[in-house]
């Protein structure tokens, strides 16, 4: 990913039983299946498997190659036996505990964060932007950092646990919260002093190695890209490209941008990270610039107005609008989550609906760039 501003995503998704809807770690199977036409790739737990779309200029692209991954993906699920569910956190039964991932980088986290490893089988995604340079990458890191919570609350999609509301629309987030380096970033002066950072974290053996610096956003250390990882895995297609494409059209308008992005304060930050993840995008949401609550729904439209430009030349403006206007009536994946719980009081209702929107590609009512139809749920 050498080109500015083209973009991949990489989704996580848990594997369960189609009969009980627990997780079950069939990740090798189904990544033998999966063969090499996919870019699958293990995580955490056997639990979980996370598929990569190629690098993508068009939007167009990027949905079909985000819904072909789906697709494909739950066809190998499929055929190794269980099913892939596009949720934060297992509805039901737990991702672990361990054994966990059978890889000698995994074990040394086990030794090394100990106990801090069970219960973290939760599913993100991550966004990959590609940049002119590295100093692009932080000055998009630094502009984001008031934005972060608004993508969280615009994906959340993990309010149930082993059953039960947790009373968060993004349970994933509170979870991963935990790690010593995970969450908003710092405001970063320079390339040098992410360097810096990384570096000291891992001599004084907080992290293995930098690809254990968690921060939701991330300069990559070998190729020009800003990582930006804050994301529940959304429970559709279609809310999975308009995330990706809000966080690009972020980084191509704050990177060639000459306003200076200034600065907000870390406690209103994490202030607004907690009310993001508790209420998601369909209550009220901590402006971190201001310290004031407004409607979050409206701070995502302000977000995209901010990046309206860079959306409408990539033609992804009119599904991003059209998005916000269908939330405004259907609600979050969390609030859909919820409504499915509340209407039988059995949490297998609530696997069952994000089984069906996992491959769903969403077009009903809404525009839509992607050409395929869909697959086999």
């Amino acid at each position: 990913m050498t080109q500015p501003w083209t973009v991949g995503v990489e989704q996580e998704f848990l594997l369960v039983d189609p009969e009980t809807r627990l997780p079950v770690p069939r990740a090798e199977e189904v990544a033998r299946h999966a063969g090499d036409g996919l870019d699958v790739q293990r995580e955490l737990t056997p639990f979980q498997i996370e598929v990569a779309t190629p690098v993508c200029r068009t939007s167009a692209e990027l949905a079909d190659q985000v819904l072909l991954g789906r697709t494909q993906l739950a066809e190998a699920a499929r055929e190794a036996g269980c099913r892939l569910l596009a949720a934060g956190v297992p509805p039901v039964g737990t991702a672990g505990p361990p054994p966990g991932t059978d890889e000698r980088r995994y074990r040394l986290m086990e030794y090394s964060h100990r106990k801090l490893l069970g219960g973290q089988g939760v599913c993100g995604m991550h966004v990959h932007v590609g940049v002119p340079d590295r100093r692009t990458a932080v000055r998009v890191s630094n502009a984001l950092r008031p934005w972060l919570p608004t993508l969280l609350a615009l994906s959340a999609n993990s309010p149930v646990e082993q059953g039960s509301d947790t009373g968060y629309a993004s349970w994933r987030s509170m979870v991963w919260s935990r790690w010593p380096v995970g969450g908003p970033p710092p405001h970063l002066d320079s390339p040098e002093h992410y360097d810096d950072l990384v570096r000291t974290l891992v001599r004084t053996e907080v992290v293995l190695d930098s690809k254990m610096v968690y921060w939701d956003v991330r300069p990559s250390s070998h190729v020009p890209t800003v990582e930006v990882r804050v994301a529940d895995v959304p429970q559709t297609a279609r809310e999975a490209v308009v995330v990706a494409e809000l966080v690009r059209a972020f980084a191509r308008t704050a990177g060639t941008s000459a306003r200076d992005p200034g600065r907000v304060d870390d406690v209103l930050l994490r202030a607004a990270y907690w009310r993001a993840a508790r209420d998601g995008v369909d209550g009220l949401a901590v402006d971190p610039r201001t310290g004031r609550l407004v409607s979050a729904l409206d701070l995502a439209a302000e977000l995209v107005a901010r990046c309206a430009d860079a959306l409408r030349d990539a033609d992804a403006l009119s599904t991003v609008e059209g998005h916000l206007a269908w939330l405004r009536v259907n609600g979050s994946g969390a609030a859909r989550q919820r409504r499915a719980l509340d209407a039988s009081a059995d949490p297998c209702d609530v696997v069952d609906l994000v089984l069906g929107e996992t491959v769903a590609d969403g077009r009903a009512g809404l525009p839509w760039t992607s050409h395929r139809t869909g697959g086999a749920r």
